[in-house]
């Protein structure tokens, strides 16, 4: 009996150590696999030349677990490429832009920048606030305010600082607008964080305070093309969870209706291809979408706006956000006349774009969500660019 106990309690031993060791095996094998992924996770820095008055440039580029990149340089803000999958796998580059700097220079139309202070129009370039009239810069057709001025934020070159954590990598830019910069009252400090998360999601968040008064409509102006730019965005299918959205007049200024979308070419609430109806948008020429929606999440909490995907290649996009609005344009005033990446000519309808943001023209319309920045507040909010393939 002493030989059988003293045998079935080594094997006992025997059988916790094998298990210790594989359960600690298995522990390290995961810590090595998690050390690996990491390992993929990066920042790149490197010089994309220099500005006209000499300001060094900078571009970073944002790589995750899963391969996927994004590179923004610090002139503009400007997300100047992002590769995401197809259904095959293949990473390609969904956004329109330029090969160099000077390129962005000469003749952006706003290609992938950071808009303020103010994103969309003001009319006239005019508001009140506090009694005061203010006169901001006119740089469309020298009637409108349109995106910030003359020299918007899509104009400067940002200062940037690497971030990164567990589960994403990044770049936070930040700009100092002072009192008078075209127009607008008050010193305005801005922060804006690009971050690639390993969930495939490019997270941009937005921060800003002021030491007086001022409207501030910050958003990002990409120009997506799911396609990889093989086609225009005509046979995109979106979706827009807005059951109204802000009529304009001839000059794109917001009548201040908020009006449905239901049995008109603006409804999206179910997914419509782009080109579907485009033709039947009011409007002159160039014609298409450049509209502002109000979205059903009505603002303030985190909740998707829109949905869209291109059934060729599989790639689909996601945004959520925290802002009441988005801009949609169907890249209308794309005209042939514009040699972006790799001699690519970008045709009418080769590229969208896609601005949370509150309402254009907000500081002259009191029945939409306030844009006054108030010292003593901060401005916040996020957009989340969801991707993945079906």
């Amino acid at each position: 009996m002493k030989v059988r106990f003293w045998v079935d309690f080594v094997l006992t031993i025997a059988v916790i150590c094998i298990f210790g060791c594989e359960k600690q095996s298995f522990a390290l094998g995961r810590h090595q696999a998690e050390i690996e992924k990491r390992a993929k996770m990066s920042i790149k820095k490197e010089s994309f030349g220099q500005t006209p008055d000499g300001k060094q440039v900078d571009l970073y580029t944002l790589t995750n677990i899963n391969g996927l990149k994004a590179k923004i340089m610090t002139y503009g803000g400007i997300l100047v490429s992002l590769e995401v999958p197809d259904h095959d796998g293949k990473l390609s580059d969904v956004v329109l832009g330029y090969d160099k700097l000077d390129d962005y220079v000469k003749n952006n139309p706003y290609f992938g920048c950071i808009v303020g202070r103010y994103g969309n129009r003001i009319a006239d370039g005019k508001f009140k606030l506090d009694g005061v009239d203010y006169q901001l810069t006119l740089n469309e057709n020298d009637i409108t305010h349109l995106h910030g001025g003359i020299r918007g934020f899509d104009k400067v070159v940002w200062n940037a600082q690497e971030v990164k954590t567990k589960d994403a990598v990044g770049v936070r830019l930040t700009h100092r607008s002072y009192d008078g910069d075209q127009g607008y009252p008050g010193n305005l400090s801005c922060t804006v964080t690009y971050s690639l998360t390993n969930n495939d999601e490019l997270r941009i968040d937005y921060e800003a305070t002021t030491d007086k008064a001022t409207p501030i409509n910050l958003t990002n102006h990409t120009y997506f093309n799911l396609t990889a730019g093989k086609r225009d965005i005509l046979g995109h299918e979106l979706m827009i969870d807005a059951d109204r959205f802000t009529p304009v007049d001839d000059k794109l200024i917001p009548t201040g209706e908020l009006k449905s979308v239901k049995d008109s070419p603006m409804d999206f609430t179910k997914p419509a291809p782009i080109g579907s109806r485009i033709a039947q948008v009011p409007g002159k020429d160039p014609g298409g979408y450049d509209h502002n929606y109000v979205l059903n999440s009505g603002g303030g909490k985190m909740a998707l706006a829109l949905r869209i995907s291109d059934p060729d290649s599989g790639r689909v996009m996601e945004i959520h956000t925290t802002e009441p609005g988005i801009q949609f344009y169907s890249g209308n005033f794309l005209d042939g006349s514009i040699t972006g990446k790799s001699g690519t000519v970008y045709k009418k309808h080769y590229g969208l774009c896609l601005e949370t943001q509150h309402f254009p023209d907000s500081p002259n319309k009191p029945n939409f969500p306030s844009t006054i920045l108030n010292p003593g507040e901060k401005y916040t909010y996020v957009a989340v660019h969801k991707f993945y393939t079906r």
